[in-house]
Order: structure tokens, then sequence, then C-alpha cells
């Protein structure tokens, strides 16, 4: 006997209902999921932006400073100076944006100093780390933009890659499309001629040695101790800094040049250093070595002896009774 036709048909249609009704239920389930996963995502992400702010943005796309990377007020505000400090040690230099220096310093309120490359203000860091902010002067698109360029990539090259307690410590840089800056540590006793030359202020011989032998230290450190050889050709005591407890940190690296260990002798063009400290090779533009840093260091060191400037009148060696090397030789 044949098998009823009708019932084989509804026995496929309930069979096919079946399937539908559960394919149907695992299409809500997958769609919930996928709901709540987008919820879970969005809800996340507001919770990152909310806690560490929108990445700053640095529209300047220099090749040179493309690897280091913007780090927002949150991050830094968070990190106590202690662990800022230890986690930037052995890093390359922060970034930070025009606005963030803007904010640092109050506007640049605070002017501390200024030099011939740049005006230096006295800044503080979210996190309640104070600091100085070397603004570099740019002037237009000639000779003044690229001098400027010139002296920060100087100092970012040389000074940023080194840690000694006898140099100054760069935390970071600005360098964007009209802002060339360098933030620095903060130096609580100031440049080392505006101490040293203070005749109210008592500086015993101890202390004296103590800073000349702490600038030997970080210039022995640029000449045979880091991996690049770096001659600083400034050396001179407005380029000695004193921190709180008057440990000499050698600053001001805008003319430093880094040079390979094997190179005996480096070529420079136009004068560089200050007359009076600047080696007497220096002024004939040859071929010189990082002794010139030396010569510099032993002008600097009849200074710290008699606390007395090298060149009262503030020219030229010309006058040879006037100039502290002639003068010490003759009394000798």
């Amino acid at each position: 006997m044949s098998a009823n036709p009708n019932q084989s048909f509804d026995d496929f249609n309930k069979q096919a209902s079946s399937n539908f009704n559960s394919f149907l239920a695992i299409v809500v389930v997958l769609s919930v999921v996928s709901i709540a996963g987008s919820v879970a995502i969005v809800y996340l992400v507001y919770r990152c932006v909310k806690k560490n702010g929108l990445p700053a943005v640095n529209i300047n796309t220099n090749a040179s400073f493309a690897p280091y990377t913007v780090v927002p007020d949150s991050q830094i505000r968070d990190a106590t100076v202690e662990r800022f400090l230890k986690e930037i040690a052995g890093e390359k230099p922060i970034r930070f944006t025009a606005q963030q220096l803007a904010g640092f310093t109050n506007n640049y309120s605070a002017r501390l100093g200024a030099g011939g490359f740049g005006t230096v203000y006295k800044g503080m860091l979210p996190n309640g780390l104070t600091v100085a902010v070397k603004r570099l002067h740019v002037g237009g698109h000639g000779d003044g933009w690229s001098t400027s360029q010139e002296q920060f990539m100087a100092e970012v090259g040389s000074v940023g890659r080194i840690h000694h307690i006898n140099l100054v410590r760069l935390f970071g840089f600005c360098f964007d499309a009209d802002v060339r800056a360098l933030v620095y540590e903060y130096m609580d006793n100031g440049a080392l001629d505006a101490y040293l030359f203070d005749r109210s202020r008592a500086v015993p011989v101890a202390t004296r040695r103590a800073i000349a032998v702490g600038v030997a230290r970080g210039l022995r450190y640029l000449h045979e101790e880091c991996q690049h050889k770096i001659v600083h050709y400034d050396i001179k005591p407005g380029n000695v800094l004193l921190d709180g407890g008057l440990t000499p940190k050698v600053a001001d690296f805008g003319l430093a040049r880094l040079a390979s260990r094997g190179d005996t002798h480096v070529s420079v063009s136009g004068m560089r250093g200050t007359p009076g400290y600047a080696a007497p090779e220096m002024w004939m533009q040859a071929s010189v070595t990082e002794k010139c840093d030396v010569y510099s260091f032993g002008v600097l060191l009849f200074e710290i002896v008699r606390r007395r400037r090298n060149l009262d009148d503030g020219g030229a060696p010309g006058s040879q009774q006037q100039w502290f090397p002639m003068l010490a030789w003759s009394n000798h």
C-alpha cells in the first residue's frame, strides 16, 4: 500500500518551518550579540577619551621628528614627578605642541633670561614638575629661519640622546610651524656667571672646586664616554647652570657637533664660540678637535678661581692686560 502523499507533504512543511524558525533564532541571537559588542566598544572608547583626552595632532610632518609621539597633558598629570623622570630616562625626548607649551608657561609670562639663540621662560608640567622652556628666535624663512633650525637640530641631536649628572637634561621639544622650543630641567640657582660674580654672595673655595670638577666631568663624558664624541664649542660660565644643590650642568648645545670616535679633527664653517673663551684655532676656522672645549674650560677655571670675569670690558681679547689668560701668565 502506497504512502499518503498529503501526509508526506505536511511532514515536509513542518520540517521546513522548524528549520526556518531555528535559522531565524540564530540570526536574532547574532544580531543581539553584535549590537551588544558595538555598544561595549563605543563605551570603552568613550571611557578612554574621557580619561586621556583626544590624541594631540601635529600638522608638521617633518620626517626627522615623525617618530616622536606627542604626549597628552592628562598622561603627564597622572604620573608622579619621580615616575615621569624614570620613564623618560634613556628614552627619546617628548614632543610637545605649541598649545601645550603656551599652557605650561602661562603664555610665556615668566622670563628667566635671553641669549643669542632664544629666550628662556619658566614653566610647569601638569604633574607639577618645574621646567625651563627655551623658545628659539624664528624670523621669516630666510637665513634667520635656517639658523634657528640648525641650532634646534644641534641641541636635540646632542643633549637629547645623553644623560649625565653634569649635563642639563632635555625633557622635550616643540617643532611646529611657528614655534621652535626646547623643554629643559629647571635649575634653581641659574647660570654660573650670575652666581659666581655676585660679590655679595660668599662662594667658598670648596664650592668652587666642586663646580670646576663637575664641569670637567661633564666635558669628559661628552668627549670620551658617550656613544658619539660631542664637541660643545661654547663653554663659558653663562652656559653652566647650577641646580638647588649647586651641582653644575653644562647647557646650551646650540653650537654642538657630533663626531665619530675615529675622527681626530672636525671641520667647522664660520666662527663658533664666544670671544675670550674660544680657542685660537676657532678664529682661524681650521679643523679643530675637542681640545677647543678644554681651552675654554681653562679660561673658565681662571674665572672660578679668581671670581673675576675673563673680559671686564666685555670686548675681544685685544688688550692683553685685561685678557685673563695673559694676566695670569704675566703674574706667573
